[in-house]
């Protein structure tokens, strides 16, 4: 669906309920496309457990005398 930026100004509130149900909007001015209202994607809640187990899992390999400890450390001196 195309709509105006006036009109969308007034139906914003079915415009988003239009876009959560999985129907793209887009927004123009003057017949230019400027924005376009879609919905968020399901957010995947992962556990910390499943967080750390993908880390250990990984083929990241450091460099001999430097540890995740001391790279957090580092990145919060900035």
């Amino acid at each position: 669906m195309e709509i105006g930026i006036f009109e969308a100004k007034q139906k914003l509130s079915e415009l988003v309920d239009r876009a959560a149900n999985g129907e793209e909007v887009v927004i123009k001015r003057r017949g230019r496309r400027l924005a376009r209202l879609v919905a968020m994607p399901e957010r995947r809640e992962r556990t910390l457990k499943a967080i750390f187990d993908s880390i250990r899992s990984s083929r990241l390999r450091l460099p001999k005398g430097v540890t995740i400890k001391s790279l957090v450390e580092e990145g919060r001196r900035f």
